[in-house]
């Protein structure tokens, strides 16, 4: 079920270079480097949840209570948030209801082994766009993104643009005054993080999680690693990556 569905990851290759007016968007809009919530008790779950996601090239937050995901809503935007009802410390139907009112133009999924119709009743009266009962496989959870995006409720413009950089979701490429600059996934990922929040602090520990995932071994500089790379390819950009000492990144115009 769950943990078979994953796709395979990334590569980081060389792709043809074009321009921004002529770059392909892909028809399958679920392969968007989306910025997505998981809200998730459960560790098996979770985990399998965030890894074939990721494996997929979304940027993932996994939040194991409904306290913990209130507090990533407030700190960061999301394209799509899956939603656990069965959280230990807060009623599930509330989190959804506080969800929607700080991430109103996300996709907020429900996601529970409830089988009562009051619960998936309740759910999509708060504010939900559809619902999942457990257990259920992640080709089926794509299936009914699309289905979301067809109606209208998709997500967000994929192109991003800071002075002379322009960055494509889609296509995992960037420009810098209409040149295509060479990103591996991960310096991908990065810019893209600071890119989405630009003018704004990304914790170093937050950024580690996005880039990297809850379960990749981390070396004590390998973010400052991929930070090097970046700044070294926003050269001419207009654009600058700043360190907060002992706090984080941003990025702002020079």
């Amino acid at each position: 079920m769950l943990g078979d569905a994953a796709a395979s990851p990334n590569t980081d290759g060389p792709t043809t270079d074009v321009s921004p007016g002529r770059c392909p968007h892909m028809l399958d809009r679920m392969r968007t480097m989306a910025n997505l919530l998981v809200v998730e008790d459960d560790d098996t779950i979770g985990g399998l949840l965030s890894s074939g996601l990721r494996s997929q090239g979304h940027a993932v937050r996994w939040s194991r209570s409904g306290r913990g995901a209130l507090r990533d809503a407030a700190a960061g935007d999301f394209d799509l948030v899956l939603l656990d009802l069965g959280l230990p410390d807060l009623d599930g139907v509330e989190v959804c209801r506080q969800l929607r009112a700080a991430q109103p133009a996300c996709v907020l999924v429900i996601l529970t082994a409830r089988d009562a119709p009051s619960d998936r009743v309740k759910g999509l009266d708060l504010g939900a766009d559809d619902y999942l009962a457990k257990p259920f496989d992640l080709g089926e959870f794509e299936a009914r993104i699309r289905a979301l995006n067809r109606r209208g409720q998709g997500l967000p413009d994929p192109t991003l643009s800071m002075g002379a950089l322009v960055l494509n979701r889609s296509s995992a490429e960037a420009w810098v005054n209409g040149r295509r600059i060479d990103l591996r996934r991960r310096e991908f990922a990065v810019l893209e993080a600071l890119l989405i929040r630009q003018g704004k602090l990304i914790l170093r520990e937050r950024l580690i999680t996005e880039i990297f995932g809850d379960d990749d071994p981390v070396t004590p500089n390998a973010l400052e690693v991929q930070i090097t790379r970046v700044r070294r390819k926003l050269k001419g950009s207009g654009v600058e990556i700043q360190s907060v000492r002992n706090l984080g990144y941003l990025l702002s115009a020079r």
